[in-house]
């Protein structure tokens, strides 16, 4: 199909394409344009497409217009298993909004909520259900979940649920659905073992894959900064206070980093806020709320985020260290730059992270190039170079604004002995000096709108 194909081209029922039309789309993307009508003809499907393309949709569209052709059940007739919690919401979002007309009930399931609240959901009956391998075992070893009536079976960005060792789940899983299913695959990147475990459960399948799997989109401008570990905080500071960011998702590789990254941006008077694995969902998801609404500036995130945030006009991602795992950089570039938006991803390295460069640069089959530091007039600052400790080869003149050649941050301060620090909205307020009471309860369920 041509880039031109309308949705209504696409064979779906009505009532779906009213809820298109509702949601704004007008004409499919690319994966969605191949893999929708494959996957209505109840074909098994092994499909990869760039973070950011519309994968969802390409897989929630014909799932609610195959289960409307048949006939009414309380059973769970199609399951979605993805690796997170953030994306397990993002796609059950997904299903409210394009089965906003349908009768048909999806649910998300996911650990680090109450399991009593979706036990009771789950008795109310699920035609489509969303869920994380570790929920979901739990429910189904207390005989709140049964697969019998299973028809359509997704695995949502499958190379992630091999990176945090869900293939023992998985299978345990597959052992207690009928043989006699559809299969969707997706994911955003094929690795040897992506690829054996859907030798493993897919059969005969349609192999769809758009441009190169292995690499970011298009629309996400990439750009490489030398920079000192020990100066990316200051560093980090004065590329948001220079390029005057307004909104910037920032990644991390550890919990305690994304705390003190957070801690040392807000001394430099950037709203900054971390989510980690560490923090309860309820937390997380209201950050995550606040930071789409623009309440602060910067969310320092680990790579529990990479997957599934869900972000409309995030212009800025910046790679504070760079993922130890190279498909990771794919999937949090991936966060910026979506559904045809230009995006802009920065990467801070240091010397001790030249192999992991490489490993990205190998992964995408692109080189990469480092750039001078911006912001900064000729002379001012030398940017060290990538082949030499960047300490040794940094060399700048004594200036007004510079301190050892590096730009002059506020100095760091701490207020209490305990080291609490307190929001800017005083006591009872968070960052932005929004009084905050009991942290809202996601919706677990929804019949259209």
């Amino acid at each position: 199909m041509s880039n031109n194909t309308p949705f209504s081209a696409l064979g779906l029922d009505e009532s779906l394409l009213q809820a298109v039309h509702e949601a704004g789309y007008k004409q499919p993307t690319p994966i969605q344009a191949k893999a929708i009508p494959m996957a209505m003809t109840g074909r098994d499907i092994m499909a990869s497409a760039q973070t950011g393309t519309g994968k969802t949709a390409a897989f929630t569209l014909p799932i609610l217009h195959r289960l409307s052709q048949m006939r009414a059940s309380s059973a769970i007739r199609a399951l979605v298993l993805v690796p997170t919690r953030e994306l397990a919401i993002q796609v059950h979002k997904s299903f409210l909004t394009y089965g906003a007309h349908s009768p048909l009930k999806s649910v998300v399931v996911f650990g680090g909520v109450d399991m009593e609240e979706q036990i009771k959901t789950l008795k109310e009956g699920v035609d489509i259900l969303v869920a994380t391998p570790g929920r979901l075992l739990d429910l189904m070893g207390k005989k709140h979940i049964a697969l019998d009536s299973l028809r359509i079976l997704v695995m949502d960005e499958a190379d992630r649920m091999l990176d945090l060792g869900f293939q023992e789940d998985i299978a345990r899983i597959l052992q207690k659905a009928p043989v006699k299913r559809q299969n969707l695959f997706f994911s955003a990147t094929f690795s040897k073992d992506v690829k054996q475990l859907a030798h493993e459960f897919l059969r005969h399948p349609v192999k769809i894959e758009i441009e190169n799997p292995n690499s970011a989109a298009n629309t996400v401008t990439q750009s490489f900064y030398p920079v000192d570990q020990q100066d990316k905080p200051e560093i980090l500071s004065y590329l948001i206070n220079g390029g005057k960011w307004k909104k910037v998702l920032v990644f991390v590789r550890t919990k305690k980093a994304a705390n003190r990254v957070a801690e040392l941006l807000e001394e430099d008077g950037i709203d900054a806020q971390a989510i980690h694995s560490d923090k309860s969902q309820y937390l997380r998801i209201r950050t995550l709320e606040d930071f789409k609404d623009n309440y602060f500036t910067v969310l320092v995130a680990t790579d529990v985020a990479a997957r599934g945030l869900d972000i409309e006009q995030l212009p800025l991602v910046v790679n504070y260290d760079l993922p130890k795992i190279p498909q990771d950089y794919i999937h949090r570039i991936g966060r910026t730059g979506r559904a045809g938006q230009s995006g802009r991803a920065i990467s801070l390295v240091n010397p001790e992270e030249k192999k992991l460069l490489a490993s990205i640069a190998q992964l995408i089959n692109k080189p990469l190039e480092i750039e001078p530091l911006p912001y900064i007039e000729e002379g001012e600052v030398r940017p060290a170079d990538i082949t030499e400790p960047f300490s040794k080869a940094k060399k700048a003149r004594a200036k007004p604004g510079f301190r050892n050649g590096k730009p002059a941050m506020k100095p760091h301060s701490r207020q209490g002995q305990s080291g609490q620090r307190q929001g800017k909205g005083g006591p009872g307020k968070n960052h932005t000096g929004r009084t905050r009471t009991s942290a809202p309860r996601p919706k677990t369920t929804g019949r259209g709108r």
